[in-house]
């Protein structure tokens, strides 16, 4: 199995000293340059936007042309995207990255998604049902799922582990 100091050379160049040492890089940038470096090697264009919310860096790849990154704006896609950016951060500084990406407004979409699993969710249990168990998801949409149950006044809990890792609602 390989490690993200395994990565490409020329797509993540150590920092000397990073790993341990009190060298402080800009997490958002170097996943800039990680994803610019991708894309070209894709020969795709994008440009990338980079906030900080929290104490979380996001990164948003958008294209002028509608079409350019639907490949990459795939959910499985930019998770992946996602995990690989991560660890060319920690191969850069030797810390743990949360940073969040979107690809094309795929997280707009998928929140949209989540909202109407939550909304069927909901009608179950209006229905009479003691419980909805929603499909395994990332910790970041669980979250979202978890605030999105709390403003329609249920509540929920993850339930599962590893992939298996799910939302089950209630009522309050």
């Amino acid at each position: 199995m390989s490690s993200p100091t395994d990565l490409p050379t020329d797509v993540v160049e150590p920092i000397e000293g990073a790993v341990g040492a009190s060298t402080t890089v800009d997490e958002g940038d170097i996943a800039a340059d990680y994803l610019e470096e991708l894309l070209d090697l894709a020969d795709l264009d994008g440009d990338i936007e980079i906030t900080t919310t929290g104490g979380r860096v996001y990164l948003a790849i958008e294209a002028d042309e509608p079409d350019a990154l639907r490949t990459l704006s795939k959910p499985d896609t930019v998770a992946a995207l996602q995990e690989l950016t991560r660890l060319a951060v920690h191969a850069r500084t030797g810390e743990f990255s949360r940073l969040i990406l979107d690809v094309a407004g795929s997280r707009d979409a998928r929140a949209d998604e989540l909202q109407r699993l939550v909304d069927r969710a909901v009608e179950r249990l209006e229905a009479g049902a003691a419980s909805a168990a929603l499909p395994p998801m990332s910790s970041y949409e669980r979250k979202l799922v978890h605030d999105l149950v709390a403003e329609r006044g249920f509540v929920s809990e993850s339930e599962g582990e590893g992939a298996d890792r799910h939302t089950v609602i209630r009522r309050g």
